[in-house]
């Protein structure tokens, strides 16, 4: 019999730790409505997997509820739906507040009902449904425009370059790992700009040749990408032109494809 725990979410925006410590970096966030394996539980701190991309973590143990595996389950074959707005809210049966941030996730959501476990929520605002349309991916990814760079983030208070491409194609209902270097093993490479599209990748590396960026194209040879805060900037072969400090300041590595 499995002895194996889960739970999910029910926070806005839980920090995921390097470590079991307040002080640890933070490398990652958990939304609302995901949920998690539990690794090793601790008296203050769990271990968890993500069910979504396999990331693990720490988290405070406070900030989840527990559910069974069938739940756990269900939730990852259920219908995803995203919240949509900046920010919104969420009441449960208590009629307790909850705050959301965009790409809170509702899976199996009915009406304005959604039941996780032995918990339900009622939501009403905007949501987006899965789409692997080209348009409504950009679309999405203009929304976070503005947004700061926040290591380990993936809201629009605060995300990182992997986070904001792992959440527009997550809304959209496209699964990328976490990190840049994991999602640039993924889709087809294109061996020239010219034959890239919108919404494709673009990763970038480091003098060493690690990959540490990566960004979405637009059109017109422009990319939108996470540095300093959600940008656009020209695209050419020798990697991302900021024409505010009049240089290039990432190098291109290659180009992929995940839509196709």
């Amino acid at each position: 019999m499995s002895t194996a725990q889960y739970a999910f979410a029910f926070l806005s925006a839980t920090p995921m730790r390097a470590e079991p410590t307040d002080r640890s970096e933070m490398v990652n966030v958990v939304l609302f409505g995901e949920a998690f394996e539990i690794l090793e539980p601790l008296p203050k701190w769990i271990k968890i997997r993500l069910q979504h991309d396999g990331y693990e973590g720490w988290i405070d143990a406070q900030m989840c509820t527990l559910i069974s595996q069938e739940e756990y389950e269900r939730i990852g074959t259920a219908p995803k739906y995203f919240n949509s707005a900046i920010v919104n809210e969420v009441k449960d049966e208590k009629g307790r507040i909850f705050s959301l941030t965009k790409g809170a996730c509702f899976p199996g959501l009915k009406g304005n009902e959604v039941k996780i476990g032995q918990s339900k929520f009622y939501f009403q605002g905007p949501l987006q449904e899965s789409s692997k349309d080209r348009g409504t991916l950009i679309e999405t990814a203009l929304t976070y425009t503005g947004s700061p760079y926040l290591w380990g983030g993936r809201t629009t208070f605060g995300i990182d370059c992997s986070g904001f491409t792992q959440m527009v194609y997550r809304i959209n209902g496209i699964y990328l790992p976490r990190d840049a270097s994991e999602q640039a093993k993924k889709g087809t490479t294109l061996s020239f700009l010219e034959e890239c599209q919108q919404g494709d990748l673009a990763f970038f590396d480091n003098a060493e040749g690690n990959i540490i960026h990566v960004g979405i194209i637009l059109e017109d040879f422009k990319v939108i990408h996470a540095s300093g805060h959600v940008r656009i900037d020209k695209l050419d072969h020798s990697g991302i032109y900021n024409e505010e400090l009049g240089k290039h300041t990432h190098k291109l590595r290659v180009l992929k494809t995940i839509l196709d």
